[in-house]
């Protein structure tokens, strides 16, 4: 196969649009009244706080923006970069690449591993062809990657709790697949069968819902009650956050939706927390255009978040065409205020300094502060 340089098409590298970084994981405050509102009075919509981009995602995203203005497109990806349509498409047309695989990307070619994570494997798969790698893996993900690596050193068997397929689980049961096994539900307990009672620990993906997770915990406890807690946390906190937001606005309404891609397990799951929650109904959508107006046809009060990889932007655009179906007042409804960022991967970082560019992401200082009304 002919080597590709990383930067071989950077002349023709398509002009940048606005960032997907930064103001979605620090959005400005919501006007109390929705954009050109047809308001009905009484009709409400209670945005969730926190919503939207976490640290990891935000990260991420800024990662292959700032790789594609510095060495110039095409920049490749492996597997979606966060588990957002519109995401995925705004930088595929502003010139990143995503592949399955990471034998798809040309030998000598840049790769950007995305925010879930890659096994050992995938690592000396790019090696041997010789690609330059940005790992752009969300830190609490590599958390949880080296709590396999050291459990199974000490040769616990290790219960991982997530979904089959998902490329995080994927990514952490590579690292010790002998002593990995994945959990996807408490129904799957009874069949879970390991090596020694006494040395058993459980992991999980960092996108579950915290309740059925804790559900799946009691009864692997109830088996096996040597079962060791993992030292620190492991459902993120940006997931857990937007899930004890939509426990506390739900019960007063009559619709939730959810922004979020069909593929984002932790907007999945944001539409079960609603329902469990007491919403009257739920829905997800990718964007605005997809709300079905007799969804919101005689509701008085609607719930809106949005998962952990949704811009700021596809929100405004569902509170947009709230207000174009009737309703007008905006109330937010928070329950914790995020200020958690993380430096970019160590090695676009550097390059970026050499070039006399700002590696920093100040985006902390765009968010502006706001007063929230009781519920």
């Amino acid at each position: 196969m002919t080597t590709v340089p990383a930067n071989a098409s950077a002349a023709v590298a398509p002009a940048p649009g606005p960032s997907l970084a930064g103001s979605s994981a620090f959005p400005d405050a919501v006007p109390a009244r929705t954009p050109g509102a047809l308001a009905q009075p009484g009709r409400r919509i209670l945005l969730a706080a926190p919503r939207g981009y976490c640290a990891g995602v935000d990260r991420a995203v800024d990662a292959v923006e700032k790789a594609l203005a510095h060495y110039g497109a095409p920049i490749y990806v492996r597997k979606e970069i966060v588990h957002n349509k519109f995401v995925v498409e705004t930088l595929t047309e502003r010139g990143a690449i995503f592949v399955d695989e990471t034998d798809e990307v040309p030998v000598g070619a840049r790769v950007v591993f995305s925010a879930h994570g890659v096994s050992p494997a995938v690592h000396a798969q790019a090696a041997a062809r010789d690609l330059s790698t940005i790992d752009a893996t969300c830190p609490l993900v590599t958390k949880v990657h080296k709590e396999a690596v050291r459990f199974a050193g000490e040769d616990f068997d290790i219960l991982l709790i997530g979904h089959d397929g998902h490329e995080e689980v994927e990514g952490t049961q590579g690292e010790a697949p002998e002593h990995i096994q994945v959990v996807n539900s408490p129904d799957e307990v009874d069949r879970v069968v390991v090596r020694d009672p006494e040395k058993v620990i459980w992991l999980s993906q960092t996108t579950l819902s915290v309740d059925e997770t804790m559900e799946t915990v009691r009864r692997l406890r109830e088996r096996f009650p040597a079962l060791q807690d993992p030292p620190s946390d492991d459902i993120c906190y940006a997931t857990q956050n937007r899930q004890v937001a939509v426990k506390r606005l739900a019960p007063g309404t009559d619709v939730v939706i959810v922004v979020g891609s069909a593929n984002s397990s932790n907007s999945v799951r944001l539409v079960e927390v609603a329902l469990e929650s007491g919403a009257g109904a739920a829905y997800r959508v990718d964007t605005a255009a997809e709300i079905d107006p007799a969804w919101v046809d005689g509701a008085m009060t609607v719930g809106v978040t949005s998962g952990a990889s949704v811009p700021e932007i596809l929100v405004r655009d569902v509170i947009t065409r709230l207000g174009e179906l009737g309703i007008g007042e905006v109330e937010e409804v928070r329950t914790a205020t995020e200020d958690i960022m993380f430096s970019l991967p160590k090695n676009l970082r550097a390059d970026l300094k050499r070039a006399g560019a700002q590696p920093d992401r100040p985006h902390r200082g765009r968010r502006t502060a706001l007063t929230v009304e009781p519920v």
